[in-house]
């Protein structure tokens, strides 16, 4: 599956949603423009996929990924648990109206 660009090289891309994903596990929603909602998304599944195999491989890739400790343990200790009968579909892309200094859409990306 291709991935947008975000006006941004690969490593500046990586650190924005590395950054985006674990604020998104950390508060349990973020306000953000709509394509960057739309590509954070498919990261915050990835890794509560990883919080449900509970495992510490999982926690160590889940943790390599994100940028604070306590938010992997979250991930692992009670969002993962919450979500252990869902099959996917753990984030909700909700459109937000646009931005108002140059008419941007943006979206709010929370968890289900």
């Amino acid at each position: 599956m291709p991935h947008r660009n975000l006006g941004r090289n690969s490593s500046q891309r990586r650190a924005l949603l590395r950054n985006m994903t674990t604020s998104v596990l950390k508060y349990g929603k973020i306000e953000t423009t709509e394509p960057k909602a739309r590509e954070v998304r498919r990261v915050v599944e990835k890794m509560i996929t990883l919080g449900k195999q509970g495992n510490l491989h999982a926690y160590r890739q889940a943790l390599a990924y994100l940028t604070e400790e306590d938010v992997a343990k979250k991930l692992f200790d009670e969002i993962a648990p919450k979500y252990e009968e869902r099959q996917g579909g753990y984030t909700r892309v909700v459109k937000a109206g646009y931005r108002r200094g140059d008419g941007t859409p943006m979206a709010i990306v929370e968890l289900v």
